[in-house]
């Protein structure tokens, strides 16, 4: 009688799919190129992201600190009390001045970095005239008008009863503004000669139009221009 051996079996009684081995490793190294990818992507994404503020920042937005107490109440700089300075975001993308607007204005010609160095820095003020338009002060009442009309001036904290050595009433020539401070007691602005050319400012050296307050984040907010 012949016997045919059992085949040897394997030691836990079934032979191992080697195939399905494969395809595991193959399922792990495709998950890991997925994760990989997908990692890739994100860092683009965060890349893009950060040029893109960084351009925004640089060419359409900037931040602005702000130094004195010039436009109190309705902007805050560091005082010797230690206070926190108001940071601004500013634009000059078309920008074409209106009355009630804040700007930054150079006090330099180039409106370069050099030049604020070798000067005086820029300054913050409200546009209260623009081109064609006549401002008048009475200093007794402290009423500003523009052409023949009183100002409702809800934003300011003291009257505007201290004059500079500028002449009024003043006519604003077309590519010029008159500007003020909120804080009319302590502010060095439109009604001083040495501002601009007779208190007047250049259109051109306007640095930026103040849209909104980031700091500190108990005042964050759009910024009441009006």
């Amino acid at each position: 009688m012949n016997f045919k051996p059992n085949p040897t079996p394997d030691s836990d009684g079934f032979k191992i799919d080697e195939t399905f081995v494969l395809s595991e490793e193959h399922v792990e190294v495709t998950e890991k190129r997925s994760v990989s990818k997908d990692v890739i992507e994100w860092l683009e994404v965060i890349s893009t992201a950060v040029i893109a503020v960084v351009i925004i920042f640089c060419f359409i937005f900037r931040v602005a600190t702000i130094d004195g107490n010039s436009m109190r109440n309705t902007l805050y700089g560091k005082n010797k009390d230690g206070e926190i300075a108001d940071k601004v975001i500013i634009t000059n993308l078309g920008y074409t001045p209106e009355q009630g607007d804040i700007v930054v204005i150079s006090r330099n010609v180039e409106n370069s970095v050099e030049g604020q160095q070798m000067s005086e820095g820029p300054i913050i003020k409200r546009v209260i005239a623009v081109g064609g338009q006549t401002v008048n002060i009475d200093f007794e009442s402290g009423t500003v008008y523009v052409d023949g009309v009183a100002l409702k001036e809800d934003y300011i904290s003291t009257p505007t009863t201290r004059s500079g050595d500028v002449e009024f009433p003043i006519f604003v020539p077309e590519g010029y503004i008159f500007v003020l401070g909120d804080n009319r007691s302590d502010s060095l602005d439109s009604r001083y000669s040495q501002i601009g050319e007779n208190g007047l400012v250049d259109t051109r050296y306007i640095l930026g139009h103040a849209i909104f307050r980031i700091f500190p984040f108990n005042r964050i907010g759009r910024l009441d221009n009006k």
